[in-house]
């Protein structure tokens, strides 16, 4: 891909700063986009809905020997480029303690040393972390304690670009003097295919790993199952998403659709739909699968479609408009250009979706969230898997927490610094107001606390 004039500066900053060409290439790809006045929006009457999709849980068993053969051929790995700012946290949100005293990134480890002990030993399955600028150095620095068994810290990992952030009027890169760090922003999780083209891509395939599973940190549902790995390597597929029902919770989400142009499987985002479309885009009945960015890639595939395409992966862009400075909202408007590692999905001919129990999607966004991980809704298997309670049937319990008290995780600390509570048998629970659990407290049913309770008391708490 030839630079355009405009282009030259931004280029220029990236390599200054370390970037890859594979990275440059892709920002490129993202600043010609937002040039061109690219909107990437979808219609309705362009797409097809997406009726019915193979079942995880029809998938016939997978033997020992199976399993242990393509775990030498698989590398795990997981995003962990957040640093969960949303949750007042300043490190990277997988160093969260999540049961027992171990965070999320403990029971990520376990769960590779588990799998490795059931592979006979050795370092099959690889793993590797995609970190951040941001969470690099607290991760290398938490996984020291785990040396021993998986290695050093700064072979499990790859670094996400950083990409320059775009004045919304000039087009050109953003200047601050003042704090340098604010002129640069994460380019969304579509840059895993650019970071690995130019970091590993061509050293796994050397070592015979033929299969990536990819997951986010936060989501503990996503551990690597031996069938969906036995049927993405029999399907023959380059690449496979697994996805799961859209509920009524999910209707702001992007969907699963098939294009009538050429049949290929893509994502549309709620960014992409065209205002007339809203309605159609929110019917979980008609638009009835969303991503759980857990992906299937198979590297041979991913080679030869980056070789194919000028060293890139082709994926629409997202502009999101923000403050340069996010805690000044009078300072000049920027665009911080995105892409979503899920879009890459329609750049793979014959690629592939899956119907997945809901129990593989249990991101932690918020802490609420993590309030119901930390509690007995959710098990610790002897595996190192963290999920919900056989009894609750595969659906968590509604937890809303008042934003004011508890948005931050030492708000939700304050709250629990006696005990968790119980929500085992829990429909719904809403908190107002500053409280705290006394030990002993259980939800049942649906379960609202007012803002005038300070203490909530042992015993039983809700309607059934």
């Amino acid at each position: 891909m030839t630079e355009t004039d405009a282009f030259l500066t931004f280029a220029d900053k990236m390599r200054a700063a370390g970037m890859t060409p594979a990275a440059v290439r892709a920002f490129e790809a993202n600043y010609r986009a937002l040039q061109e006045k690219k909107t990437g929006l979808i219609a309705e009457k362009t797409i097809a809905t997406v009726e019915s999709l193979p079942r995880a849980d029809a998938l016939p068993v997978v033997s020992d020997e199976t399993f242990r053969d393509l775990l030498r051929q698989t590398v795990i790995i997981k995003l962990n480029g957040g640093l969960g700012t949303g949750m007042g946290l300043e490190k990277a949100k997988s160093l969260l303690p999540v049961r027992d005293g171990l965070t999320f990134l403990d029971l990520i480890a376990k769960q590779i040393l588990h799998l490795r002990q059931r592979a006979g030993g050795g370092t099959a399955p690889q793993f590797l972390l995609m970190n951040s600028f941001s969470t690099s150095a607290d991760t290398r620095e938490f996984l020291e304690k785990y040396r021993a068994e998986l290695g050093t810290p700064e072979s499990l990992e790859f670094i996400q670009s950083m990409v320059p952030k775009v004045r919304a009027d000039t087009l050109q890169p953003l200047a601050w003097p003042a704090d340098p760090d604010m002129e640069w922003c994460p380019p969304g999780h579509g840059d895993l295919y650019a970071s690995l083209a130019g970091t590993w891509l061509e050293q796994l395939l050397a070592y015979g790993i033929r299969y990536a599973f990819v997951s986010n940190s936060d989501n503990l549902g996503a551990t690597l199952d031996a069938q969906l790995l036995d049927w993405f390597a029999q399907s023959g597929a380059p690449f496979l998403m697994e996805v799961t029902a859209r509920t009524e919770a999910d209707k702001k989400g992007g969907h699963l659709a098939q294009r009538l142009e050429d049949g290929r499987l893509i994502l549309r985002e709620s960014a992409q739909c065209p205002a007339g479309d809203k309605k159609k885009f929110e019917d979980v009945k008609r638009h009835r699968f969303f991503n759980t960015n857990n992906l299937w890639i198979c590297l041979d595939h991913l080679q030869k479609t980056l070789a194919s395409s000028g060293g890139l992966i082709p994926l629409p862009m997202i502009r999101n408009e923000k403050p340069a400075d996010p805690r000044d909202e009078n300072s000049p408007r920027v665009y911080q250009l995105e892409t979503a590692m899920g879009a890459a999905i329609e750049s793979f001919p014959g690629a592939q979706a899956i119907e997945v129990d809901r129990s593989r999607f249990a991101p932690v966004k918020t802490t609420s969230d993590l309030l119901i991980i930390r509690s007995d809704a959710c098990e610790l298997t002897p595996d190192h898997r963290l999920q919900l309670a056989p009894s609750r049937a595969g659906i968590p319990p509604r937890v809303k927490l008042d934003d004011k008290y508890y948005k931050m995780v030492d708000g939700l600390d304050r709250l629990t610094a006696r005990a968790l509570p119980s929500l085992l048998n829990c429909r719904s629970l809403e908190i107002e107001g500053p409280a705290v659990f006394e030990p002993g407290v259980i939800f049942a049913g649906d379960a609202k606390i007012v803002p005038d309770t300070k203490i909530i008391p042992p015993g039983r708490h809700g309607e059934v």
